[in-house]
């Protein structure tokens, strides 16, 4: 199994397209397949699940985008007030990662269930640590 996904990964890596949407696209369409195959998703699991699953992966990088957002305006040298405000918005952040999390995690867990939803955190740590070591292998 990591061979077919190494060689899909590496396939599309060698076919990647100009603009940066397709490829985004392509790398979608891995993770879902990766993950679909990886937690044993039935048909009407997957019609349930992906529509949940991207609603709040949709939130958790709106949060992360204004979190990284907000750092950037910031110029340095930095007040002490502008680090403070940093520092309690990216602590509120990751209160509200936790409570998006929380939430969703029980509308997946009633979807799969709670073995499927452990699977579920497996496959997305090893899709990742997949497609670092496509690009650290395509690196060198």
């Amino acid at each position: 199994m990591k061979v077919l996904v190494k060689i899909v990964i590496l396939l599309i890596m060698a076919f990647k397209p100009i603009y940066g949407f397709a490829q985004g696209d392509r790398v979608e369409q891995l993770r879902i397949t990766f993950i679909t195959k990886k937690v044993e998703l039935t048909g009407v699991e997957s019609e349930k699940f992906w529509p949940v699953y991207n609603e709040y992966n949709d939130k958790v990088k709106a949060l992360r985008k204004n979190l990284r957002l907000s750092y950037r305006k910031k110029q340095e040298p930095l007040t002490e007030q502008d680090a403070e405000d940093l520092y309690q918005l990216d602590l509120k952040t990751k209160q509200a990662e936790v409570d998006v999390h929380k939430l969703y995690s029980e509308k997946i867990k009633s979807i799969i269930g709670v073995k499927k939803c452990i699977r579920l955190r497996v496959a997305e740590e090893e899709f990742k640590r997949e497609m670092i070591n496509s690009l650290r292998d395509k690196g060198d």
